[in-house]
């Protein structure tokens, strides 16, 4: 990925920082986006070149303008956009029936599971359309976009209607812009995680009850590591994957199976 310039939400922590390693590592110069963890966001950025490489960008991401506002930045930072990953999102731990979720809980997740997406694909798109071909590599594609779903977007998830809701819309999402955009050169594909080994969801994977239970599920045996899912998203904006658009990347240790 030498010479093009990726954009990753949510990327301070869990699979996002891993995704800015891996890309940092291509070659790619890298924007990310945190809202509150300052100190890891700035140990990131020190980890994977300085700001002449790697910047992070605090960011609150819950409506279209604020989606706007980080592609701008980023690309104010490094002057184009090769792929932007949109990685970002909030999981409610509490399990919480229909009937009691509040109307708060419901506009939030929504708000920044997927109205912030709305802005940050609407000025990708724009910015990747108005710029030329990447700089190295060119195999005719002008960007790469990668959606972060989930399995709970495929099969639901009880008692998180509203974060499964959101997820299940990006899928909807990329089959969508892959339709409208892979004739404009613009690659758009989804990546669907299983459970992952993350602060998200340490609490829930140390249960002595919900553990052993969701691990008996996975028929590889274990949950997945950050780098596995973030080596997916790599190779979906490479030529390698060129020829792949409109896909949900499933990767959940044969948990679900949906093709």
């Amino acid at each position: 990925m030498d010479g093009k310039v990726a954009l990753i939400t949510g990327g301070s922590r869990g699979i996002g920082a891993e995704t800015v390693r891996l890309f940092a590592a291509a070659g790619a110069r890298v924007a990310f986006s945190y809202r509150k963890a300052k100190e890891q966001a700035q140990a990131l950025t020190d980890e994977c070149g300085g700001p002449a490489s790697c910047l992070a960008i605090e960011q609150d991401l819950r409506t279209p303008a604020d989606g706007h506002a980080l592609v701008g930045a980023a690309v104010k930072a490094f002057g184009r956009l090769d792929a932007l990953v949109v990685n970002h999102g909030i999981w409610p731990a509490e399990d919480v029936p229909i009937e009691l979720m509040t109307e708060e809980q419901w506009r939030n997740t929504i708000a920044v599971n997927l109205d912030s997406v709305f802005g940050l694909v609407q000025s990708a798109v724009g910015q990747m359309q108005l710029q030329g071909p990447p700089a190295i590599g060119d195999d005719g594609t002008k960007g790469y976009i990668v959606l972060i779903s989930s399995t709970a977007g495929q099969r639901g998830e009880a008692m998180h209607v509203d974060y499964a809701v959101t997820k299940g819309a990006l899928i909807s999402l990329t089959k969508s812009l892959s339709s409208e955009l892979a004739p404009r050169g613009i690659r758009v594909n989804c990546v669907a995680p299983g459970w992952v080994a993350t602060d998200m969801s340490a609490e829930t994977l140390a249960d002595p009850e919900a553990g052993p239970r969701i691990r008996a599920g996975i028929p590889v045996g274990r949950v997945a590591t950050t780098k596995e899912i973030a080596g997916p998203v790599l190779f979906l904006c490479t030529p390698l994957a060129g020829f792949i658009s409109g896909e949900v990347v499933n990767v959940n240790g044969g948990a679900v199976l949906v093709g």
